[in-house]
């Protein structure tokens, strides 16, 4: 199975220079949509709610000094199979046109996270974990009520 560390890989393949929140971001959504297209997560490592969204801790370790990332130090995009691109090149359509403040608004109206910060301040510290059942069904009503792709 894939690494986060492998899909931050390819998306800064991809795009080049990316803000550490929205390199974040954009991983959360390419597992929401494999959870969704793929049945499948696209890697095992859990996802937090944090103040300003979801965050992968091991990514986090790995950029956590960084504001701008223009390449990756860890992981490799050659883990990852053409399925696996196909779903974040999909991702990256939808998504990587908003800026990382943009996505983190997103996620905070979304229910994965929201239920997973319940009874908790704004901006309160917390490492608990967004489920892949709670991913996967919030993307996978999404899709079924607008028939659509990604937002």
């Amino acid at each position: 199975m894939a690494t986060a560390q492998d899909v931050a890989a390819y998306i800064l393949e991809k795009r080049g220079l990316t803000e550490a929140m929205k390199l974040h971001k954009l991983v959360y959504y390419a597992k929401a949509w494999s959870l969704v297209w793929d049945d499948d997560p696209l890697f095992g490592e859990r996802i937090e709610a944090w103040a300003n969204g979801p965050v992968c801790r091991s990514l986090y370790a790995t950029y956590r000094r960084e504001y701008l990332i223009a390449k990756p130090v860890a992981g490799s995009s050659s883990s990852l199979s053409r399925d696996q691109k196909m779903t974040i090149d999909a991702v990256l359509d939808a998504y990587s046109v908003k800026s990382a403040i943009e996505l983190s608004e997103l996620t905070h109206r979304e229910s994965p996270w929201r239920d997973a910060r319940a009874g908790l301040a704004d901006g309160e510290r917390s490492r608990n974990a967004i489920t892949d059942h709670a991913i996967k069904t919030f993307y996978t009503g999404l899709l079924e009520s607008t028939d659509s792709e990604p937002v």
